[in-house]
C-alpha cells in the first residue's frame, strides 16, 4: 500500500493511498478509523478523482459518523467495566 497524498481537515486526518488497482480513502479522529475502498476504473481523474469525491457534504457525514462510532465504542467500554 502507498501513500498518494493526504489532506489537511480541522476534523481528522485524511489519506489516500493506492493498493491493487484501488483507491483507499482513510479518515482517523483520535483511536478511531473509517475507510472507503473504490476501484481506480470507478474515479475518473485518478486521485484528482478522489478529491472531487470528497465533498462537504461527505465529510460532514464521515464526522458524524466518528462521534456514533465514538457513542458505541463508550457504551460498550462502560459495560465493560
Amino acid at each position: 500500500m502507498r501513500l498518494i497524498a493526504e489532506l489537511p481537515h480541522p476534523d481528522c486526518k485524511i489519506s489516500i493511498f493506492g493498493m491493487n488497482q484501488k483507491f483507499i480513502i482513510k479518515f482517523e479522529q483520535g483511536n478511531l478509523e473509517q475507510s472507503y475502498k473504490i476501484a481506480e476504473v470507478d474515479i475518473i481523474g485518478g486521485v484528482n478523482g478522489v478529491f472531487e469525491l470528497l465533498d462537504e457534504e461527505f465529510l460532514k457525514s464521515v464526522i458524524h459518523q466518528f462521534s456514533l462510532m465514538r457513542q458505541s465504542f463508550n457504551g460498550a467500554y462502560s459495560r465493560y467495566e
